[in-house]
């Protein structure tokens, strides 16, 4: 075999870029040593740019590649994102009216729940009732809550680039990242290409041999990434790798997606995710800096575009005046085998499991890592690939039952989505076994493999207790003896959290901070001629 020393990746958007810019950094694109790294893409087919969320891990991949925050920030509309408020998911509005604010929302922080060096795990603790009456499990054990209702952000100007006292991802706009990871991947060597895909052709063992374009001709590579999204131009048509579908467990498969204005300039943004439990699926609210991106995310099974937009339009109530949203056909699954031969699939056209815990990007940073760790330098692809396929399609399997796990412990009942999505027979029997063992114990680490998981354990136990999941613990899970120290611990965050609040800045204002920061750095210094 004959060794890798030039990419192909086809298909632009952000997992083109990003992978494009990671690769070119970890492979040395740059240097006459490094891989080549070419990158083509169709001028006709845009982005859409309604407000992506990410998970903290984007951190580290800005990072990695060598982006700067505050350029981010200010080049991508970017807001941080704390963790996401899910709106009516337990019961429907009008159970929740006479509730108490647990029963209309829960909080999925990014921070862990406190633990102190000599204090207990607080989770059964609270389970227990030790914790003040009443006080959500997200609240008791984290100042997080507290901070992003209070519209602070997540960390201080004192802090350095992707640096915290808050964990944190962002809100972005997803063209403009584009945009910027384009710039940046090509500042790092990576050849820029248009040209739209007409034909993809096999040599004898059925490996790809050339792309063939309308615009550049024939395109021929040692490896090929395939990041054109739902149409899986090569991974999926041209070497015909399998799509597993999840659509008898996760049931959204449209979404539409609008741009809305606020009202003044100075409109407070939030620092998370609003996702609102609608009758067959549910809206994204997500603040950027001059304007939020809202969707809804339902199934076509249980609701039709037209009721789709008419429960959109009540949500945005007045701020819908022109009213004019774009519609997203979403085809949720992943490819079992996303690695054949020479191509490996990255992005959309690898696979998709709807929006609701800003998964996509993440598969799209573990794809990559994966890639540039089992890099193929001698061109040996088969075992690279079976490790590939395999820690891939265990990610997805996973985020599926994570995903699964808020529909199906859900009491509404008031439509045929939330009966059909509670359904013993619709729920993975990996996540079945775990609900049993729950009902018990809460979870705990040792009940996942971190290597193939997106959420840690925290992220499991904030839904299954933001969704009164009822655990009856055994008498022995907690000390008797550490129950003062629980209590102290409980009251310790409430306080601390008010510090916290008192402490951190305005997120609108730090945004802004940031904004201006960036922009003096590209302000270019005059230079002073002594002629």
């Amino acid at each position: 075999m004959s060794a890798v020393k030039n990419i192909l990746i086809v298909g632009g958007g952000t997992a083109g870029w990003l992978c494009a810019a990671f690769l070119a950094k970890q492979l040395g694109s740059k240097h006459s040593h490094g891989i080549q790294i070419r990158l083509v893409e169709s001028p006709e087919i845009g982005i859409i740019g309604v407000g992506e969320g990410s998970f903290p891990s984007i951190r580290g991949t800005l990072a990695a590649i060598g982006i700067d925050e505050a350029q981010f920030v200010r080049e991508c509309q970017a807001t941080f994102k704390q963790g996401i408020r899910f709106d009516h998911w337990l019961h429907e509005p009008h159970h929740s009216k006479s509730q108490q604010d647990s029963a209309r929302h829960y909080f999925h922080p990014f921070n862990q729940p406190s633990q102190r060096q000599g204090t207990p795990e607080l989770l059964p603790y609270w389970l227990q009732g030790i914790a003040p009456k009443g006080m959500p499990f997200a609240q008791a054990v984290s100042m997080q809550k507290r901070i992003a209702d209070a519209y602070r952000a997540p960390k201080r100007s004192s802090d350095g680039d992707f640096l915290g006292p808050m964990n944190y991802a962002y809100h972005f706009d997803a063209a403009l990242f584009a945009k910027l990871l384009a710039k940046h991947a090509k500042n790092l060597g990576v050849q820029h290409l248009l040209g739209n895909v007409h034909r993809v052709e096999l040599d004898r063992e059925g490996a790809i041999d050339a792309v063939h374009t309308h615009e550049q001709g024939a395109l021929k590579a040692d490896l090929y990434i395939d990041c054109t999204g739902f149409r899986a131009r090569l991974i999926g048509q041209a070497l015909q790798s399998e799509f597993h579908s999840v659509s008898d467990t996760l049931f959204v498969d449209r979404a539409l997606a609008i741009q809305v204005p606020y009202p003044h300039a100075q409109t407070p943004i939030a620092s998370y995710t609003i996702s609102t439990a609608q009758e067959a699926g549910w809206i994204w609210d997500i603040g950027l800096q001059d304007r939020r991106g809202v969707g809804y995310v339902y199934s076509s099974r249980h609701t039709d575009q037209a009721c789709a937009e008419r429960v959109l339009r009540d949500y945005l109530q007045d701020e819908a005046v022109e009213f004019k949203p774009r519609l997203l056909e979403l085809q949720l699954g992943y490819r079992p085998r996303p690695w054949i031969k020479n191509c490996v699939a990255i992005g959309l056209s690898g696979g998709f499991l709807e929006p609701l815990e800003a998964s996509g990007i993440g598969l799209v940073e573990a794809a990559t890592y994966l890639l540039a760790y089992l890099f193929p330098f001698n061109g040996e692809f088969d075992l690279c690939a079976q490790h590939f396929n395999h820690h891939m399609s265990q990610r997805y399997e996973r985020i599926v039952d994570f995903i699964k796990l808020h529909y199906c412990i859900s009491q509404r009942r008031d439509h045929r989505f939330w009966i059909d999505n509670a359904d013993i027979a619709t729920i993975p029997s990996s996540l079945r076994d775990k609900l049993a063992l729950w009902k018990h114990r809460p979870p705990h680490r040792l009940d996942f493999n971190s290597d193939l998981e997106m959420y840690p354990t925290s992220s499991w136990q904030y839904v299954l207790y933001g969704m009164h999941y009822p655990t009856q613990l055994h008498p022995s899970a907690i000390d008797a003896n550490k129950l003062v120290l629980a209590e102290q611990e409980f009251a310790g965050i409430a306080a601390m959290s008010e510090r916290a609040v008192a402490d951190l800045p305005d997120h609108r204002q730090y945004i802004q901070f940031l904004c201006e920061k960036a922009e003096q750095v590209s302000i270019p210094k005059k230079t002073i001629s002594y002629a």
